[in-house]
């Protein structure tokens, strides 16, 4: 039997560090449990306004956050409110593949313009790796809002 994965971060700020990476990966915010959301309506909104239905102090309502692959193919993506600062290199990271089927020239020109996107929506470029065949197919270092290293690949 095969089970579901999801993602958890730590974070400072889960609900801008989830809008981030809801762009990133095209992926949305769900609506709160038993809430039915019309065309249009913002997702986080509804969760402030279930929220303070439920009684969860204002302080706690940025305590966490989830995105989710809208075609249900990618795993859900939970973002939890840590008191402490991201201090050393991830030791799991995203690989975002941002160029499948694509090699040389081709592949690293869909990167740099992967890459430039998520700079606007606030990442960082660390760095670039060439491609070297047949071992190295290329690849962009990126650190996410909060420090969070991933891969463009």
């Amino acid at each position: 039997m095969s089970r579901q994965v999801q993602v958890t971060f730590d974070a400072r700020d889960p609900r801008a560090l989830s809008s981030f990476w809801r762009d990133a990966l095209g992926y949305v915010h769900p609506g709160p449990p038993g809430v039915e959301l019309s065309e249009g309506t913002d997702p986080l909104t509804a969760w402030d306004d279930f929220l303070a239905r439920a009684g969860v102090p204002e302080d706690q309502r940025n305590s966490r956050a989830a995105i989710e692959d809208p075609e249900g193919r990618g795993p859900r993506v939970f973002f939890q409110q840590v008191p402490e600062s991201k201090t050393v290199k991830n030791r799991v990271h995203l690989d975002v593949r941002a160029a499948p089927g694509l090699a040389g020239d081709e592949r690293m020109a869909a990167l740099e313009a992967e890459c430039a996107r998520l700079v606007a929506l606030g990442a960082a470029r660390v760095r670039r790796v060439d491609p070297a065949p047949p071992m190295e197919s290329g690849f962009i270092v990126m650190t996410d809002p909060e420090g969070n290293e991933f891969c463009l690949d």
